[in-house]
């Protein structure tokens, strides 16, 4: 990982700026520009880039250091040294020096004013040609420098001359002489200032991806933006640090800090114990002095930018988490625990909240009340649907539990809030111990409850129908007598073989099942089985009662079947309706594991419908933001693989949708696996692999086949056309068709049915029946377009190409390719062959059928060998013959066999 980014991230506006004043400089119109900021807000960083982009510039560079304050012409000092080393500006420099050294004779007033204007005439005359000074650290630089700067500044409005200079707006203090100079130099408007921000949250999470070298997980992001608050330094050095304040920035506070008066530092540290935000009232009740030496302690924590108030006054916040982080760590153990103590009893008789109070017990070491205080926050936390707090809470239960007491409900609680919040390899232990705990304790009903839960984890991490049915079928004797849990069991049965696309099964334990999550099983069902009208509105009802009931979990669950299902089934439009409805819905209630399978299909609707880029970038955030959720893990990857297409970026492409294969055929779940495949299918048709493309798209007919699916087997009825047409010929094709099409017809769901124009055109064009194949693929593009599907979409106008050249439609065909091109440019370049765009415009001497043929002549058959092999009549037989001895130019039949040896050596 680098330690800075490589990219400047969040400052274009202020680089846009920088490069008016340029141009204007230019031109002749300089300026003097500050660039003001918080240390570690990134002026270094921007002042270098402005450098970069000064063409055709003298850029001269130099900066004040600590101290300069209290001595002349410390800055000016440097800016000399540095133009004497410059060859152009050497005897400029030189003379600088040489006057700053001079000994004031006579009046000491006098001599400053000549002095000043001696240096600014020097400077003035450096700029015959476009000239840049770059000034860094002002807020360390003496009044003899900022005079000379604010002298010089009203020339270089008329001179091709900018002066740049930054600061810390933070370092301001009273009686620093740039605090009072900046004030002058803005109001008489010889200045601009521009105040670098902070990074927003977008931001920070592109500046740590760039640092990081990919996109990092969303629960990571949040961290490091709390903790850096949006500062570019604090970002680089937090992520070098990981959970430690980074010994740079702690030190540099610490050293602030020991400028501080006893009282200030004192109360820094205890408004430390209490977080980064503090009431005033809590904070004298815990450090007990006198009135006015607090007032005192907080306004010099204020001036010297530590702690700053909020707008009412009752409370302040350190101006940056790691001040407050530092001050911290840098308490004593038993002072820490004292001050602790003291805030938890006098925020819990003002009537704080649990979650502080549990906080600051258990600091203080005080496990009972502690405890007591995190139970009560973690129930309220679940109940505001903010999971990530109530999993930390349900944390601190278990770690201040006394020893001895029963740990079982709260372990399944805890397993429920992580499950919520996608960390399923946690869930997975609290449930596994809490089921062992049930168990031992003659519990078994209460063990039986726990399954669904646990299966549902299980899922996530891998495991496989078998095992989770073996799980939830354990449960049922448990449960014997209980029609609730019982019923629960059911659901979570219909869903796990739903899941696998077993849906006459999954139909069976529904009907032993009641409630929410059932209703959404078999919705689900009922659209793979083609009725979609009532598999959609029994999934939007789920989603209404759930939502209006607060079921969050069955809601989000809901969201998640309608919105994904939607996407596979080719009805992209409903599909990011809820799919942006639902991602919405999960992130306000915490459910993020639904969150980031959501988002992972969100991904694949933005590949289905063309944006390659933004599916890409949002399945990396899925995966990122995963937490190893397997069922997210695969379809994004799927998605990558996809992308990774259509960049042509083959290898990549291989790599996603391999270890996708992998992980599906683990899991041994259609829905996982056949995408992978379909996927491996189109890359070995683009690297012309006919025989692995054929054997990919058998693999995925024959996992259709086993549970009848045709949601899944949809794109493989073009794919697989293709591949048997470029390796075994129209009659194996036509047989692969056939299979798939029964499958496709028999479910009869609407967005699937257009691949079969599709498929049927392609096998029509090889056959040389140039007008069926018009009409079928005509129809295929309108079925693509209409459905948004822009992968066939886009193939769909070649191969009308590919038909228009054939038949002697030049205009068509190349207003095709065109169409196609601006679709998606640039096309692969296997896509474009055969067209007027595919490097060889001739139209191929031989047909599909009639190169079928001539390979079998070649072997020596017959006309009736060949009839009887072909299905067709041997008078058919011998008309493609003669036609092929006219293409060819030849009267026998061993002069085909010779021009073939010619065109495909192998035969």
């Amino acid at each position: 990982m680098m330690h800075s980014s490589p990219v400047l991230i969040g400052r274009a506006d202020l680089l846009d700026l920088a490069g008016r004043r340029l141009a204007e400089a230019a031109g002749g119109a300089g300026a003097l520009l500050f660039l003001a900021g918080e240390a570690g807000i990134g002026k270094t960083r921007l002042l270098g880039e402005i450098s970069r982009r000064a063409t055709g510039f003298l850029v001269v560079a130099a900066g004040a250091a600590p101290g300069d304050a209290g001595s002349a012409a410390g800055l000016l000092t440097d800016l000399g040294a540095r133009l004497s080393r410059i060859a152009a500006t050497a005897e400029a420099g030189a003379r600088m020096t040489e006057r700053l050294r001079e000994e004031p004779a006579g009046d000491p007033d006098r001599h400053r004013r000549l002095l000043v204007t001696d240096l600014v005439e020097l400077l003035d005359q450096l700029a015959e040609r476009p000239v840049l000074i770059t000034l860094e650290d002002l807020h360390w630089a003496d009044d003899l420098t900022l005079e000379v700067l604010a002298r010089l500044a009203p020339r270089a409005r008329s001179r091709p001359l900018l002066v740049v200079g930054t600061y810390r707006s933070d370092e301001l203090y009273p009686r620093v002489p740039m605090r009072i100079w900046r004030t002058r130099l803005l109001t008489q408007r010889h200045a601009e200032e521009v105040r670098l921000p902070r990074l927003g949250r977008a931001d920070t999470a592109a500046l740590a991806a760039a640092i990081a070298g990919s996109t990092l997980p969303n629960p990571a992001v949040t961290a490091v933006f709390d903790r850096s608050d949006g500062i570019p330094l604090h970002v680089e050095e937090f992520l070098a640090a990981a959970d430690r304040v980074p010994d740079t920035l702690a030190d540099a506070v610490l050293f602030r800090a020991e400028q501080l008066s006893p009282d200030a530092r004192a109360l820094a540290g205890a408004a430390s114990v209490l977080g980064r935000s503090f009431d005033l009232d809590l904070l004298a009740a815990i450090t007990g002095g006198p009135p006015e030496v607090l007032d005192g302690a907080l306004r010099e924590l204020g001036e010297r930018f530590f702690v700053q108030a909020r707008a009412d006054g009752t409370a302040f916040d350190f101006r940056h988490a790691l001040i407050r982080d530092a001050l911290y760590a840098d308490l004593t153990p038993l002072r820490r625990r004292e001050l602790h103590g003291r805030a938890a009893e006098a925020a819990a008789a003002a009537g704080f909240a649990a979650a502080f109070l549990s906080d600051q017990y258990e600091r203080a070491q005080r496990p009972e009340e502690a405890f007591r205080y995190a139970v009560s926050a973690a129930a309220e936390a679940a109940a505001l649907s903010a999971h990530q707090e109530a999993a930390e809470l349900y944390r601190r239960a278990l770690r201040t539990l006394a020893a001895g007491a029963s740990r079982a409900a709260l372990l399944t609680a805890f397993a429920g809030e992580l499950a919520a919040i996608d960390d399923n390899d946690g869930a997975d232990r609290a449930y596994a111990e809490a089921y062992r705990l049930r168990l031992h304790a003659g519990e078994p009903l209460a063990a039986a409850a726990l399954l669904p839960g646990w299966v549902a984890v299980r899922h996530l991490l891998g495991d496989g129908l078998d095992r989770r049915t073996e799980m939830l079928r354990a449960g049922l004797p448990l449960a014997a007598g209980d029609g609730e849990v019982l019923g629960q069991l059911h659901a979570a049965l219909a869903a796990a073989y739903m899941l696998d696309r077993r849906l006459p099964e999954a139909l069976d334990h529904g009907r032993l099942a009641h409630g929410c999550d059932v209703d959404a099983t078999v919705g689900s069902v009922l659209l793979f089985l083609g009725r979609l009208d009532e598999g959609y509105a029994l999934l939007e009802s789920v989603i209404e009662r759930a939502a209006a009931a607060d079921r969050e979990r069955e809601a989000a669950r809901a969201y998640r079947m309608l919105g994904s299902s939607a996407s596979v089934l080719v009805d992209y439009d409903r599909a990011e309706r809820w799919l942006a409805e639902g991602i919405a819905y999960a992130d306000r209630v915490e459910r993020f594991n639904d969150r980031h399978y959501m988002a992972a299909h969100l991904a694949h609707v933005r590949w289905a419908t063309g944006d390659f880029d933004g599916a890409a970038a949002r399945a990396r955030a899925a995966l990122a933001d995963g937490r190893g959720g397997i069922t997210t893990r695969i379809t994004a990857l799927h998605v990558l693989g996809y992308a990774a297409l259509g960049r042509s970026d083959l290898a990549a492409a291989r790599a996603a949708l391999t270890e996708a294969a992998e992980l599906g055929g683990a899991m041994r779940e259609l829905q996982r696996v056949s995408p992978a495949w379909w996927g491996l299918a189109e890359l070995a048709l683009l690297e012309e692999d006919a025989d692995a493309a054929i054997a990919w798209c058998e693999e995925g007919y024959a996992a259709s086949a086993a549970v009848r699916d045709a949601s899944y087997l949809f794109p493989y009825a073009v794919s697989g056309t293709r591949a048997y047409l470029a390796g075994k010929g129209p009659t194996q094709a036509r047989d692969w068709l056939g299979r798939v099409a029964g499958l496709l017809v028999e479910r009869q769901i609407p967005g699937t049915l257009g691949a079969l124009d599709h498929a049927w055109g392609l096998i029509h064009l090889a056959e040389g029946q140039t007008g069926k194949a018009r009409a079928s693929l005509s129809a295929a593009a309108a079925f693509w377009a209409g459905r948004r599907r822009f992968w066939e979409g886009t193939a769909v106008l070649l191969d009308q190409a590919r038909c228009a050249h054939r038949s002697r439609r030049p205009g068509d065909a190349a207003a095709l390719v065109a169409a196609a091109r601006a679709a998606w440019d640039p096309l692969p370049a296997v896509w474009l062959a055969g067209t007027p765009a595919g490097g060889s415009a001739a139209p191929p001497l031989l047909t599909a059928r009639e190169l079928e043929i001539a390979r079998l002549v070649a072997s020596g058959r017959t006309d009736r060998e060949i009839a009887g092999e072909l299905v067709i009549s041997p008078r058919t037989v011998a008309a493609h013959v003669e036609h092929i001895r006219t293409k060819l130019g030849v009267t026998r039949r061993t002069q085909i066999a010779s021009w073939l040896a010619t065109v495909e050596p192998s035969s």
